[in-house]
């Protein structure tokens, strides 16, 4: 028991004095660092939103440390600003694409030879299967001379903006852990997605719009499903959202029918008081997130539908991208992706699902699928790229394209299947990057006769999450967040990763 302390009686204005103990000193013993720190936001955090609650003033955005959002610098020098990552999910074929193997045209349907498949396990394959050359014709593209498949046209006239890497290997060859490898640098649930650690790290431009957006074509999301986006262990304010480019862009930010905005205002005002009683009684940053979340949501009802409405494009750019109006799409999304960027969106992720071409039937193999999923793309992309270029943002725009992983050599023919198609490889498979900082009209990395296995220059998952990082100002290996007593990386606890500088201009 301490000495006794004085306390004012506030109805009578009088004293009183009574033995107690000193809880104040209790409390603190019984805390640790990070709740003391978390209650020392809580209280400025409060001072902040005392005078940012008016009606008047709730379209501005919250400030200070009350915004886990707000614009930061990047702790080192940085090429880009702003990313959109092209994912076609199901992994493409690269020998169809952009690993020209005549050789493995000359040996199509001999048998397989022995030593690529010794020690090896497929998803599908069963038996001695038979190798797959491409039916399709390759062309070296631009100046560079990059080898671009004719179900690629119009991205082979932009050739030579493209760095392509055809040297990527991963651990992985089932679809939803090959996901999450190459989002959240984890095969398993939990881990945070890389642009959730990229707007962790910077913010967002636009404080009316989410950081890091999520757009879906193809009629399905990727197998690893919305952990591929989410925040893991990160505060959840730094998921991606998920829009829609057709219909109601995000659902549940309307308000209910009936309401008004002036009555959405005083409710989300008072929902908010009780939101700064709970986080400066209990310091968790998850209230923070909530708060922020509530008026994030009150600002995209007029943002978002703006952001959204690809019509208030000329008809120029309806025709370069191919977009078709009412309807989702790839091409629209790749439009969507420009118009958010463009307003400070940081981080724009484009599923695009169909690319899994096993060659079970018509609907999933190389000769009837493949150029109907190429065709659905091969325009857009170009369109994109050419559209930022000619705006003046690919300098400092990093566009990625690529799968989870490759294909096999060998045609998979599941079930004495005629269809030609191939199984999951995770030993190879293609990517691109083009725009801020990299290197234009290069050709990375090579694999050998049959595109199985890598000859030259492999890159890692993990060293290509380290090469983005660094284009936007991060040592991956620095950037972390602690959790569960470690320092979890988007890169993983290993130092293996590595930024390819041959990559970057």
């Amino acid at each position: 028991m301490d000495a006794a302390k004085t306390y004012r009686s506030r109805p009578a204005g009088g004293t009183y004095t009574v033995p107690t103990m000193n809880f104040d000193l209790a409390r603190a013993g019984l805390q640790t660092r990070r709740h003391f720190l978390n209650d020392c936001q809580a209280g400025l955090g409060a001072m902040a939103l005392a005078n940012m609650l008016p009606a008047a003033r709730a379209a501005e955005p919250i400030v200070g440390a009350v915004n886990p959002l707000v614009p930061k610098a990047p702790p080192l020098p940085a090429k880009a600003k702003r990313i959109i990552y092209l994912e076609m999910a199901g992994a493409p074929p690269q020998q169809e694409l952009f690993d020209y193997k005549p050789e493995l045209v000359r040996l199509n349907m001999q048998p397989c030879p022995d030593e690529l498949l010794k020690n090896q396990r497929f998803a599908f394959i069963k038996g001695h299967p038979k190798m797959l050359g491409t039916p399709y014709k390759f062309e070296q593209r631009g100046q560079s001379g990059t080898w671009i498949s004719e179900l690629l046209p119009n991205i082979a006239r932009v050739a030579d903006e493209l760095a392509v890497i055809r040297s990527m290997h991963t651990d992985q060859f089932n679809h939803a852990p090959a996901d999450l490898m190459l989002f959240t640098g984890s095969p398993r649930f939990g881990s945070a997605s890389m642009g959730s650690w990229l707007t962790y790290g910077l913010g967002s431009e636009n404080q009316d719009l989410p950081g890091f957006v999520v757009l879906i074509s193809g009629g399905s999301d990727p197998t690893g499903g919305k952990s591929a986006w989410g925040s893991g262990f990160l505060p959840s304010v730094f998921q991606g959202v998920q829009c829609r480019s057709s219909g109601e862009p995000i659902l549940y930010v309307n308000d209910p029918k009936g309401m008004d905005r002036v009555t959405r205002r005083r409710s989300l005002d008072s929902l908010q008081k009780l939101n700064e009683l709970e986080l400066e009684q209990f310091g968790d940053p998850e209230t923070q997130t909530r708060i922020s979340q509530y008026e994030l949501a009150y600002r995209m009802q007029i943002a978002v539908p703006d952001v959204m409405d690809i019509s208030k494009e000329p008809e120029h750019i309806h025709t370069l991208y191919g977009t078709t109006g009412g309807s989702a799409s790839f091409a629209n999304n790749c439009l969507l992706a420009r118009r958010l960027i463009e307003r400070g969106v940081r981080y724009v992720q484009l599923f695009d699902w169909g690319w899994d071409m096993h060659g079970t039937g018509a609907g999933d193999d190389i000769i009837n699928a493949l150029p109907k999923k190429c065709k659905d793309v091969d325009q857009a992309i170009a369109a994109l790229l050419t559209d930022l270029k000619q705006r003046g943002l690919l300098d400092d725009t990093l566009v990625v394209w690529g799968g989870e992983f490759g294909r096999t050599s060998m045609n998979e023919a599941r079930g004495g299947s005629t269809f030609l198609g191939r199984d999951h490889h995770p030993h190879c498979f293609t990517a691109w990057m083009a725009g801020a900082g990299v290197k234009k009209g290069l050709s990375y990395g090579s694999t050998d006769d049959f595109g199985y296995y890598i000859t030259q220059n492999q890159v890692e998952v993990h060293d290509l999450q380290a090469t983005i990082l660094h284009l936007f100002g991060f040592d991956a290996k620095q950037l972390s967040y602690a959790y569960q007593g470690l320092e979890q990386r988007l890169i993983g606890p290993s130092d293996e990763a590595r930024v390819i500088h041959e990559l970057l201009a």
